[in-house]
């Protein structure tokens, strides 16, 4: 167990990043409002994804260099596209994510704090965390952060499968207006990630060969799968706590951060159970927190290398300035859009999905390029996956905006 716990890392620091909004708010809210209607959509999602998050740490330990570096070889531009879409969409999806984490502490340890105090507190401990530790810290904290979320959040399923008196329709729904269409696409949009998290994986790839001195690309494959299928597992359970508990209760979500972890936790203990308290809460709290701690590492981590490809190294102690700029950024948007959390999710989760398609299509490029050793390429069946990927990424894209 020691040993494949060693093996594995930057996986479970994919599953962290991905394992927080489109699990614990937007999954509950499918499962809330069309009960288990919308597997259908979170599986579809994930197996037309999957090959785009693969091809970070495919890249990465086959090559022992980054995506970005990748990119760069595919033309300047490229690079410049990726610049100016991280930088716009970094600060929104950094503050959607701490707002919820704020909410969900501040429900937990009652009037201890405000969400404001709350939202500098927690992200002050996650830079420190990672000015101090760096990525061995990350790495260690991410298993333990991975295996309290998965146990409590199993361990909050059998709790409403055990109290529940209705039995769950499994119909599946296609959204019929605009209001469930906009929802089904914040969904999709962020569910497992958004796309450019597979830059962030094989950064963190190229830094776990690097601390671990053999990190070869069966280990990353292998690694990033227990990973996804983490992700996969969680968005079910949580979509299946909302159709458990809430589903048709009647009750509607407020757009305030406070309010809404407040609604949630209350909602879980009232269906629930006392008991139950607790293990919802650790599970939402170490899901959020472990999406605000890999957000905050791995967008300056990006931003950072980026700039030193596009400037050729002119920029020193590049991780320092941008996440300091972002930890910064976070808090002045914070203090603007506090009481609109949902509206912050929904525009960052909408956003993420319609700027999937050029991830999908640069990532397939470069893994199917001469940059990308022979047998490291994807084989007969990636390549129609990734095919078909791109086409339903593109069309649900063409679909929404012309709806």
């Amino acid at each position: 167990m020691n040993f494949s716990l060693k093996k594995i890392g930057p996986g479970l620091l994919f599953a962290g990043a991905a394992i927080g909004v489109s699990h614990l708010v937007q999954s509950t809210r499918a499962g809330a409002d069309f009960g288990f209607g919308l597997i259908w959509a979170l599986l579809l999602v994930n197996l037309f994804k999957y090959p785009f998050f693969q091809f970070g740490p495919r890249y990465a330990s086959a090559t022992g260099e980054s995506l970005l570096d990748g990119y760069k070889k595919l033309g300047k531009p490229v690079l410049v596209a990726y610049f100016l879409l991280t930088f716009g969409t970094m600060f929104t999806i950094q503050t959607a994510v701490t707002i919820v984490t704020a909410g969900i502490a501040a429900s937990l340890f009652g009037d201890l704090f405000s969400i404001e105090t709350w939202t500098v507190i927690i992200l002050a401990i996650c830079l420190l965390l990672l000015l101090v530790g760096k990525y061995k810290l990350l790495d260690r904290l991410i298993k333990i952060i991975i295996i309290t979320l998965t146990i409590s959040t199993i361990t909050a399923v059998c709790f409403a499968l055990y109290n529940t008196s209705q039995a769950g329709s499994f119909q599946q729904l296609l959204p019929k207006n605009s209001i469930e269409i906009a929802f089904l696409i914040a969904f999709m949009g962020w569910m497992p990630a958004p796309l450019d998290i597979s830059v962030w994986h094989s950064l963190w790839t190229i830094e776990k060969k690097k601390s671990s001195g053999e990190f070869s690309p069966k280990s990353a494959l292998f690694d990033f799968n227990v990973g996804y299928i983490s992700t996969i597992a969680l968005g079910i359970a949580f979509v299946a706590l909302g159709a458990l508990v809430m589903f048709q209760s009647g009750e509607t979500f407020s757009n305030s951060a406070g309010t809404f972890a407040n609604q949630l936790l209350d909602m879980y203990t009232k269906s629930l159970g006392n008991w139950a308290y607790v293990f919802i809460g650790i599970a939402a709290f170490t899901t959020m927190f472990s999406t605000t701690l890999t957000t905050l590492d791995a967008s300056p981590r990006a931003m950072s290398k980026t700039t030193q490809l596009l400037t050729d190294g002119t920029l020193k102690k590049g991780y320092l300035f941008w996440i300091l700029v972002l930890t910064l950024g976070t808090i002045v948007i914070f203090f603007f859009f506090a009481s609109e959390m949902g509206l912050l999710i929904k525009f960052a989760t909408i956003l993420s999905f319609l700027t999937a398609p050029f991830y999908a299509i640069i990532n397939y490029i470069l893994i199917s390029s001469k940059h990308t050793p022979q047998e490291w390429r994807p084989s007969k069946g990636l390549h129609i996956l990734s095919i078909l990927g791109i086409i339903f990424l593109v069309g649900f894209s063409i679909w929404y905006l012309s709806y």
